[in-house]
Parts: C-alpha cells; structure tokens; sequence
C-alpha cells in the first residue's frame, strides 16, 4: 500500500510532500529489487504494487512524472522525476528482465524526453538524463517483441528534438575531449631520469590493463545514444553535418550576470556520472563529427583496458553505420565543408609527432582516413585487437566503395594508407606463428590484399590525380619482398592439410594481380637500369619506367571488390549490447544514490514553492 499512497500523494499541490513521494518511490524500487535476489519480475510487481492493481497505478504514476517533466515545475523536482524514471529503468542489471518497463511501454515517456531535448533551458539541466533514459528504453527488448520507443526513434522527424539529441551528444563528448586534452598538458614532473627510469622499467614489467595510459573514463551511455540515433534513425545523419555553439547553454539575460544561479537542492544524475561541461568546451562552435572523431582518437590510444576496447568497438560500429550512408557520405567528402579535426595520436617511442595533430581545413573523409591509419599503426602487438581491426579495414573499404560508385576523388596523401597496410602485412607475417595460434591471419590479410586489389581496380576512377596511380605502383614494386613472402606464407598453408587451407588458398588467388604488376614491372626496371648504367634509381625514374610500360600489362578482373555485407546489429552484435547496456545499468546504480539528498536544503528551495 506504501507505493500505492505515494502514487497519490504525487498528485497532491504540496512540493516538500510529493519530493518525499518520489524519494520513497526511488527507495521502494531499489530496496525491494535488492532483496530480490532471481529475476522474478512478477513477484516483485506483486510484492511493490499488487498484480490486480498494478497497470492502473504504474498509468497513473506515468502520467504523473510525465506531467511534471514537461510542465512548469522547478528544476530539482525534474531532476527527482528523472531519477525516480532512471531508477526504475535500471533496477536489473538486464533491462530485458525488467517486468516494471512493460507498464513504460504502454504509457510512454516518449514525448515528455523531447520536449526536454527540444527547449533549450530544459536540455541544458536534464539534457543528459534524458538521453540516459531513451537510451536504456530503447534496448528493452529489442530482440524479442516490438519496441513502441524504437519505432518512435525511427520515425522522430523533429528537427528541433534530433537538433537537441545532438546537442547533449556532442556537448558531452567535447567535455570528455577536454578532460583528455588537460591531462595531456599536465607537466610531467621528475626530469629527464625519471622519464627515463619509467622507460627502462617497462621494459620488464607490463601493465596489461593500461592503467598507465593518461586518459578519462569512457563514456558508454552516450555513445550507445549516438549509436541508436544513427541506426536507428535516418534522418539524424543530417545532424552529423550541423554545428553546435555552447550546445546544452540556455539563453542568458542580463540579469543572469548579476546574480549567479544557486545550484538545485536535488542534483543532476549527470554530475555524479560525468564530469560537468568546463568552459573551454562550449566557447568555439563545433560540428558532432569533428567531436566525434577528436573523441574517438582519445579513446582508441589504448585498447588493452577491456573497457576501452569495448568504447572503441562502439565508436568503429558507429562509423561503420555513417561510412555505409549515402548521404553521410557526401557530407563527408564535400570540398566546400572542411574542418580542422584535432585527433589524438599515441605516443610511441618510434616517432617524435606532437600528440595532438591539427591538420589544415579538409573534408571530414580525410580525418576519418587519418584516425583508421593512425589505428592501424599504432595497435600491432601480440594480443592483435581482430576484431577492432576487421572493423577499422571494414570502414576504410565502405569509404572507398562510395568513392568509386560516385566518382569521388578525395584530395587525400594516399601513400599513408598504402604504407599502413603494408606495415600490418609485415606485423602479422613477422608473427605468424603467435597471431596463427589465436585467429585466422589470412582472413585478415585478404581484406588487407583486396583493399589493394580496389585501389588497383578502380584506382583511375577516385584517385585524386593520374599519379597518384603511379605512386600505388611505386609503392608495390618497392615493397615487392613484402608480397613475395607472403604469397610464399599463403601457399606453403593451402598445399598443407592445416585448419587456415581454405583461406590461405583465397589469399594466393587475391594475390595475383599485385604479383602480376611486381612480375612484370620489375624486369623492366632492372632493364632500364642496366642499359643506363645505373645502380640504384630514384623514384622519378621508376616512375617513368611504370609509365611507359602500362600498355602491355595484363591484369586479372576481380569480382566483389567494391561490393560489402551491410551492417546489421542482429545477431552477430546482439550479445555485445546487451552486455553494454547492462554495464551502463550497473555504473549507474553504482554511481547514483537515492538516499543521499541534503534534506535541509531540499526542505528550504521547497518550502519556498507553495
């Protein structure tokens, strides 16, 4: 009857009576959901509301917080009302066993979370909450029945809800960027021995876990939103290509300036679970992607920490589902839009690059490019991330197939990715007997192999300049040990009876075209250099070999190469976001008191609101 009589009481006029209701509801749902150990979810209806009576009290409850969240009431009892919502959304750690979210279901909140995202002053107090909240909704079954909140997602066409969904986003995501970028500045204190003393020790002592690495929290929640807004919704991805300046402030008067603001007596969830926004991130007008992009470098500098690695797999995902739409696309390579994308590099003790590289103002497609590089190079070690690596050769391939369809020739230094996929060729070859114990290599050395086979293909359709062309032969032919010897790998694995024969045979037939130009260019540059009396040659002069010599060159056509499994969440991703969601669920309940209000101060802003 508690829960019944607090219900009730919401509908009451006196505040200090309805923030204890609330408070009692949060403590209710909590406790009684504690105590019950298996997911036995109709008992725990019966147990808190009584079975007969719950879909009348939960409708009137729902009503109630809906009402309040998109009325003119103060922002500590939204707050209140967002906690008592998030509270019951995540009281099992799978939402999917949550039997309370049924009665969510059918009296939807849906509304109430835009009208929040949507108005300016709301967002900028609730904004994270909300999002929290649609996010976790979202996943609440969404694998077994329909989901009224998912088909609402897909349909929102809003401009000023989507508009502020990618305000929250953004803004949340340049917060972090900041933290990162200030623990970067931080001196490092102990001098040129101590630098040197950290060097030498790590030598001989591993840190598996990155603990380490500088860096900040990452943020699932917020990204899964960005996830399901991308997936999920069509017309977000023209969000993508809006700037935000001070995304989350509302509008000030002057008379904001004299008298600052006192904090709500009922805190934001969001303090307790994010760093709040500093100054210096909502100053400069900024653009998601370029946020997105700046955050992604940040969290992908070290995937050893599997909570990392799981954040990085997330945001390759996210870039999975933007490289594969058109319209994206397009915004992507659009030469009248650039942008400067500060993108974080790791840093490592063969190169002397500034950690933080500003590039000119480019299309995004060329950022997007620099961060798979800068992932592909920075990641080979003896526990080799596959999975994040399928993922990232996956982006670039999905990128390089709209650039042939449409004829898109990106002004790009080609070389960087052409250098970075031989690298991983060399890494994986050098290794074979430690990476071949663990997964398939030759797999993974196909999409390698046929990202070239593209180039080589399709190259004079979207390589910016006929040179360029050129230069992809240059590069083969001068790594041409690189390709013999891993031609040789493949086919000593293809005549054997091993476990790898059947994708060791595909790597020898997707090799053919790169041997057939390594077979035929390099007799004729060995020819050229003979009757010029010459040693060693520059590359200006092999590249005029290559020139004159395309005409009798004979290439195989390959099937399939510009062609790709689209993304799809179900099923092979489907175990990866209901642990996703779950670990949100549980950093949440972990994070978030009910019980910690300061009454005092929750008694005198309330008793102030009759």
């Amino acid at each position: 009857m508690l829960f019944y009589h607090c219900v009730m009481t919401l509908k009451e006029d006196h505040p200090i009576r309805v923030v204890n209701a609330i408070q009692t509801l949060c403590a209710l749902i909590r406790g009684v959901h504690k105590r019950t150990l298996a997911d036995h979810g109709f008992d725990v209806i019966n147990i808190l509301i009584g079975f007969d009576s719950a879909e009348m009290i939960m409708q009137s409850l729902v009503e109630r917080l809906s009402l309040i969240l998109s009325g003119v009431y103060s922002v500590s009892l939204k707050n209140l009302t967002l906690r008592l919502l998030l509270v019951l959304s995540s009281a099992t750690d799978n939402v999917s066993h949550n039997t309370l979210l049924e009665y969510l279901m059918i009296n939807s909140v849906f509304e109430s979370i835009l009208q929040i995202l949507a108005n300016p002053s709301s967002r900028f107090n609730h904004g994270y909450e909300a999002v929290l909240l649609l996010t976790i909704l979202v996943n609440y079954r969404k694998y077994e029945s329909a989901n009224p909140y998912i088909v609402k997602l897909s349909i929102l066409d809003d401009e000023l809800a989507l508009n502020g969904l990618g305000c929250v986003i953004s803004q949340t995501l340049a917060d972090y960027n900041s933290q990162f970028k200030a623990t970067q500045d931080e001196p490092v204190s102990g001098g040129w021995f101590s630098a040197f003393s950290s060097i030498v020790g790590s030598m001989f002592i591993a840190d598996p876990s990155g603990a380490g690495q500088p860096g900040v929290k990452p943020d699932n929640s917020i990204l899964l939103a960005l996830y399901e807004a991308v997936h999920l919704n069509r017309n977000f991805i023209t969000v993508l290509s809006h700037n935000h300046t001070g995304a989350n402030l509302p509008s000030s008067t002057p008379t904001d300036t004299a008298v600052p603001p006192s904090p709500p007596a009922v805190p934001s969830a969001a303090q307790t679970l994010h760093q709040p926004p500093g100054p210096s991130s909502q100053e400069n007008p900024t653009n998601i992607l370029v946020t997105f992009l700046s955050y992604c470098s940040m969290v992908m500098q070290d995937v050893r920490d599997p909570a990392r690695q799981h954040n990085t797999k997330l945001c390759l995902i996210i870039l999975t589902c933007i490289a594969e739409d058109q319209y994206a696309n397009s915004f992507l390579h659009d030469a009248n839009l650039t942008f400067r994308v500060p993108l974080y590099r790791a840093p490592m003790r063969h190169r002397k690059q500034p950690a933080e590289a500003v590039n000119a103002s480019r299309p995004l497609a060329c950022a997007l490019l620099d961060l798979m590089v800068e992932f592909i190079m920075s990641h080979m070690m003896k526990n080799l991330p596959l999975e994040l690596y399928n993922k990232c050769l996956g982006v670039v391939h999905r990128i390089l197939c709209y650039q042939k369809k449409c004829r898109v020739r990106l002004q790009y230094p080609w070389k960087e990715i052409w250098t970075a996929l031989i690298s991983l060729l060399k890494y994986v070859m050098s290794n074979e007997s430690v990476l071949s114990s663990s997964f398939d290599i030759f797999e993974l050395a196909c999409k390698v192999v046929n990202l070239f086979n593209l180039f080589i293909t399709y190259g004079d359709t979207f390589l910016p300049t006929p040179s360029s062309y050129d230069e992809l032969y240059y590069e083969l032919i001068r790594m041409h040990q690189v390709f013999d010897n891993l031609y040789s790998m493949a086919l000593r694995h293809s005549t054997n009876n091993g476990d790898y024969k059947v994708t060791a045979n595909k790597l020898t037939s997707a090799l053919v075209n790169i041997r057939a130009i390594i077979n035929h260019f390099t007799p004729k540059i060995d020819s050229w250099s003979a009757a010029n009396k010459l040693s060693a040659l520059t590359e200006d002069q092999v590249l005029e070999v290559v020139r004159t010599n395309y005409d009798t060159l004979t290439l195989k056509l390959q099937d399939s190469l510009d062609q790709y499994e689209r993304y799809a969440e179900k099923p092979r991703e489907s175990a990866f976001f209901t642990q996703l969601v779950r670990s949100i669920i549980v950093e949440f309940r972990k994070n978030v008191s009910v019980t910690n209000l300061e009454q005092q101060s929750v008694l005198q802003e309330f008793s102030m609101i009759q």
